[in-house]
This record gives structure tokens, C-alpha cells and sequence, in this order.
């Protein structure tokens, strides 16, 4: 199972269901997939101006990489570090491509009734925090997703996570900022591990020290020819 850090807060991300937490730079949060098979999506603002937030589409840029990898760090709207990837112990298998499924996602996949859902969940954790969010944002940081890219360089395959019970990722704020959690819900779509596609709860705890330290890199420049 995890390894013990120093933390302040522990707190269970309910199967189906979300939470947000508010970190000071320099502390990080850890996210622990308790049953190894559950997709956690991810979403991060800046705590003074939450119209700042993370960008899949600047953080792939910054790093020149589909997906995340320790040392990378993810990037706002404004392109500034929020949070950076300290630690994994997981197979390294996320997802920065599809977008957090929301009431309309569910109704496509033939839903008659109202489904939880990641994007709802957002604002939920969001609202507890006493944190209204100016606009949605369907474009998530999916921990423990696994969405292949195919030989053609271009195809996507949706796969179910490749975790184990324990494994865990840690990112550490760059600024202060809310971080906002959803234990996906997705029970149609076969993502969630096991083969039975149940959501699980997740956790996190917020940490303060001992968790590993890397250096903050800078953007991708071009090599000089």
C-alpha cells in the first residue's frame, strides 16, 4: 500500500462522487487508487483567479508528451505551473485526450434517466469549498485512465486501468490552488478495471512533507540547429 508521507488531511473520494481541496504552494496531494480499479479525473485552478486554470492543451506542449510522466509539470490557460508530477507508482498509464463525461456524455450512451457524472461532480466539490467556477471545463487530467494510441499514430482505444490496489500518484502545487477531484462514474463505457466496470472509492491526503522533491522545468524550446 502507500507509503507514509507527512500530511494534514485525509479525505475518501466516494465512488461516483467528487472533491476539491485547496493547497498552498509547495504542498501536494497524493491520490490513492484503494482498489486498483478505479479512473479519477482531475481538475486544477488557480486560488486567486479560478478563470486561471489547468490546460491539457498547454501541458502537452510544455512537455512534448501525450501523457504525463514524473518530473512533468501541467500547465494553466495562462501557461504558468500549477502542479508537477512528483511521484507514480502506478504504471504510468493516464490519459490527458478525453474529455470528463458529463449529463449530455450519458444521455449519447442511451441514458434515460439522470447519471452522475464527472462534470457535475466538479462543480460539487467546487461548492463545498464555497468555490463557484466561472465556466465548465471537460478537458481533465484522467488519472489511471488507459487510452492507447494506435499504430496509425492517430486511432484511440479505451481500455480499462492497468493500476493495482495502492498505487498512487502525487502532484505538488506550483501555486496556490483548488484541485478537484471525480471517482469517474462510468459504469456504461468499459474503463473502470476488474472487468465488472463498478466505480470504487478513491482517496487522497493532503501533504506537507517528506513526499519527493524534483526540479520545476522549464517549457519546451526547440533545439538550436
Amino acid at each position: 500500500m502507500s507509503a507514509e508521507f507527512e500530511h494534514r488531511d485525509i479525505q475518501l473520494i466516494a465512488a461516483r462522487h467528487g472533491k476539491a481541496v485547496r493547497l498552498a504552494k509547495g504542498e501536494a496531494v497524493q491520490v490513492l487508487n484503494l482498489h486498483g480499479t478505479q479512473v479519477v479525473d482531475c481538475w486544477a485552478y488557480n486560488a486567486d483567479d479560478v478563470s486561471e486554470y489547468m490546460c491539457m492543451e498547454a501541458t502537452r506542449v510544455w512537455n512534448q508528451r501525450l501523457n504525463p510522466q514524473v518530473g512533468d509539470s501541467f500547465i494553466t490557460s495562462q501557461r504558468h505551473p500549477i502542479l508537477t508530477l512528483v511521484a507514480d507508482t502506478s504504471p504510468g498509464v493516464h490519459d490527458t485526450f478525453m474529455a470528463a463525461c458529463d449529463a449530455r456524455r450519458y444521455e449519447l450512451l442511451g441514458c434515460t434517466e439522470p447519471h452522475r457524472n464527472c462534470h457535475d461532480n466538479l462543480f460539487e466539490g467546487m461548492a463545498e469549498l464555497g468555490v463557484k467556477l466561472p465556466h465548465g471545463n471537460l478537458a481533465s487530467f484522467n488519472i489511471f485512465m488507459n487510452i492507447q494510441v494506435q499504430p496509425d499514430g492517430r486511432t484511440l482505444k479505451t481500455l480499462p486501468v492497468v493500476t493495482r490496489p495502492g498505487d498512487y500518484i502525487i502532484l505538488r502545487a506550483e501555486m496556490d490552488c483548488y484541485v478537484a477531484f471525480s471517482a469517474c462514474p462510468q459504469d456504461i463505457v468499459s474503463i473502470q478495471g476488474q472487468g465488472d466496470n463498478t466505480p470504487r472509492d478513491a482517496e487522497l491526503r493532503i501533504l506537507t512533507s517528506g513526499f519527493p522533491q524534483v526540479k520545476l522545468q522549464g517549457a519546451w524550446v526547440p533545439e538550436e540547429v
